[in-house]
């Protein structure tokens, strides 16, 4: 790929942009060039130069950008007159994308889920998957977690640790008791044991909740994994107390940790689960809840919107089921992939005194501060690669890139970090992209 470093060009003309959008938008300033293609793990600029994803739309495109397979179904169906639009009408799009489902993902894994179609985006699946809770158990509160990001609507913004985004709401932020996460005060102190003291202590100020939500692996919050003992210790916490556990599986999932849901295991049975982002598998707005049978106690419509449910969505998540999940080949390659990342980026923390965080495909390096990680990360932009940073000071550089990239792309990729590091931080051995 090309390295050449950024020039003025049609690729990078903002003018437009900046006139007429609105001053919110946020990733195009880290990555300010205009693109106009993308196949697999590579986007093209409108000047036809290559840049290797690491970013896959927030993990929203982990069998990569426009996979011929799933282009070709969303084609015919578009050709053929297929329903674009249907509210939460029977189509032919969605019986055969709920029988896929069914058959390929639930069945396999011994799961009982109705499957509810909220509003395209995960935040939607939030609102909803917290609505139903306190509607079950006829309860207010919930317990949410330290660097955890669950979406900037009100509901699930409450939930959301992140003073930053908390900040936007300008208003008071209800409904919520914040616990540490698994980690969260180092080792040698047991976060679920210390929630569940909170619980049993009606002193404590902690009222019963009506949730419990949680997520196995905090993308936002910095790549913190909760571990399979943790989140066995939620589970039994919220059945002592008639809570409903929650699992957003919105970045985890699909694939992302190894396995389909980023729990299945850790010998848990959550009673909701949330997904999105990579649920319609090239990257269409598409957001479920699964609910077990017995919590499915909505009314019609009583959590509706005009655009649940993607028709055109439905096609793609169900070829994308068919293609990669029919057997255990893929989740085999990934796994193999994600231990590999995890080599190479300890290799590369080591070399600097940094340390790795996260588990499968979803990784990456502690910088240690916010200025560090977004140096590397434009550095790493300017040799073409678009990597982004998460955690509580935006301190750590994390790798998000497609499960279907090849090897040598994702080394060629991990070279880009290498070298970046190396520039940035003063010490080490970049690696050569010609190795």
């Amino acid at each position: 790929m090309s390295t050449t470093p950024l020039h003025p060009s049609k690729a990078a003309d903002t003018a437009t942009f900046d006139r007429v959008e609105s001053q919110v938008r946020s990733y195009c300033r880290s990555f300010p060039r205009k693109f106009g293609r993308a196949e697999n793990a590579t986007i093209f600029d409108v000047d036809g130069r290559a840049h290797i994803d690491f970013l896959a739309g927030c993990s929203s495109l982990n069998y990569g950008h426009n996979d011929p397979d799933m282009r070709a179904a969303l084609v015919d169906y578009i050709t053929e007159g297929g329903i674009a639009h249907g509210l939460d009408m029977h189509t032919d799009a969605k019986e055969r994308f709920l029988a896929t489902f069914e058959e390929k993902i639930l069945k396999p894994r011994g799961m009982d889920y109705r499957l509810m179609f909220t509003g395209p985006t995960g935040a939607n699946a939030v609102e909803a998957a917290l609505k139903l809770a306190r509607k079950v158990t006829g309860r207010h509160k919930t317990v949410a977690f330290t660097h955890g990001f669950h979406g900037v609507t009100m509901g699930a913004l409450a939930s959301t640790a992140n003073s930053y985004h908390r900040g936007g709401a300008s208003s008071e932020l209800a409904g919520v008791d914040r616990a540490p996460y698994d980690g969260y005060f180092g080792d040698g102190i047991d976060a679920a044991d210390m929630l569940a003291q909170m619980l049993d202590d009606p002193s404590s100020g902690f009222d019963k909740p009506a949730a419990i939500l949680v997520e196995p692996v905090q993308g936002e919050g910095g790549l913190n994994v909760a571990s399979a003992e943790w989140m066995r210790k939620l589970e039994a916490i919220a059945r002592k107390h008639g809570a409903l556990l929650i699992v957003d599986d919105i970045q985890a999932g699909c694939g992302r940790t190894g396995t389909f849901f980023s729990f299945e295991e850790m010998g848990i049975s959550p009673d909701i689960v949330t997904l999105a982002k990579s649920l319609s598998g090239m990257g269409l707005p598409f957001a479920m809840v699964m609910i077990k049978p017995e919590h499915d106690i909505f009314g019609p419509a009583e959590h509706n919107g005009t655009f649940r449910g993607n028709n055109h969505a439905f096609v793609t998540a169900r070829v994308a089921i068919e293609k990669f999940w029919s057997d255990d080949a893929f989740q085999k390659e990934v796994q193999a992939k994600g231990d590999h990342l995890a080599a190479r980026l300890e290799t590369i923390a080591d070399a600097h005194g940094f340390s790795t965080k996260g588990r499968g495909m979803m990784r990456g390096i502690d910088a240690g501060d916010g200025e560090t990680a977004g140096k590397v990360c434009r550095a790493c932009f300017e040799e073409g690669l678009i990597i982004e940073t998460s955690g509580a000071h935006d301190e750590v550089v994390k790798v998000l890139c497609p499960l279907t990239i090849p090897r040598a792309q994702l080394d060629a990729g991990l070279d880009i970090v290498e070298r970046a590091f190396a520039a940035v931080c003063g010490k080490g051995e970049a690696r050569d992209a010609a190795e």
